[in-house]
């Protein structure tokens, strides 16, 4: 049975996401940005928390946390990174990449993401298709690099170029018009580019997330995953140059932006 899926916004521009399993009764959140309207979503939805999914130790992630709790009944199974253990919450299952779990009755598959922050982590549930990517790969964007390396952020967002096309694209913020505006200066002649700019634009000017997205149409627009392309090599005058270089260029471009 497919697991029910629930964006909530959070903040300024954050999102959490409950997901859930009718019929074990599962429900997951994954990161923890403001606890009331998460709890309010679960409240409406008549859900019990088991277990909370945080993808890395950033204040906007994981700050909602102690009031969640606090507005609980019971206490949900708190999963995180080993390797970030000691910049989050008292953990009940610290992970490590390469790792796969049961989550809401799901196989979960644990994926290195450093680069935004070291010890940064996804989560993919393959029978449902879905990718919490946190603040590593983006709706046409990618994190900014706090800790990590361009190379390293390369790296792991190119790990999702082994995932199914139709995989769903959760990331944690609404970044979508920022990102686009900016993929538009790399990429204009991209005409899936241009089409799904409009798409989505619409679709925030009437109050719906960009996200989930797909991973199909992150690998025709988004331009972290394209510094392969020949395209916006030559427009960034680089022909011939390694597509980690290229990415590095493409991240201070966007760090100026």
């Amino acid at each position: 049975m497919a697991l029910d899926r629930m964006t909530i916004p959070c903040l300024s521009d954050n999102y959490a996401y409950l997901i859930h399993n009718p019929a074990t009764g599962d429900t997951a959140l994954v990161d923890v940005p403001d606890a009331a309207p998460i709890l309010v979503a679960l409240d409406a939805r008549g859900w019990t928390l088991t277990d909370v999914l945080l993808t890395h130790h950033h204040w906007d992630h994981i700050d909602g946390l102690p009031d969640l709790l606090t507005g609980l009944s019971q206490k949900p199974r708190i999963w995180g990174a080993a390797a970030d253990a000691h910049r989050l919450p008292s953990l009940d299952h610290a992970l490590r990449p390469g790792d796969t779990v049961q989550i809401c009755g799901e196989p979960v598959q644990i994926f290195d993401m450093p680069g935004h922050t070291i010890g940064h982590i996804a989560y993919h549930f393959p029978q449902s298709k879905l990718l919490f990517s946190g603040d590593s790969l983006m709706v046409m964007g990618c994190g900014r690099l706090f800790e990590g390396t361009p190379a390293q952020m390369h790296a792991a967002i190119a790990q999702t170029n082994a995932l199914p096309a139709d995989t769903l694209l959760c990331s944690g913020h609404e970044y979508a018009a920022s990102n686009i505006r900016f993929a538009l200066t790399l990429d204009p002649g991209n005409p899936q580019l241009i089409l799904i700019s409009d798409r989505v634009q619409d679709g925030l000017a009437n109050g719906q997330p960009s996200v989930p997205t797909t991973l199909a149409q992150e690998r025709q627009t988004n331009p972290f995953l394209r510094a392969h392309n020949p395209d916006i090599k030559a427009h960034l005058a680089m022909p011939n140059a390694a597509d980690v270089d290229v990415f590095a260029e493409i991240r201070a471009r966007k760090d100026k932006f």
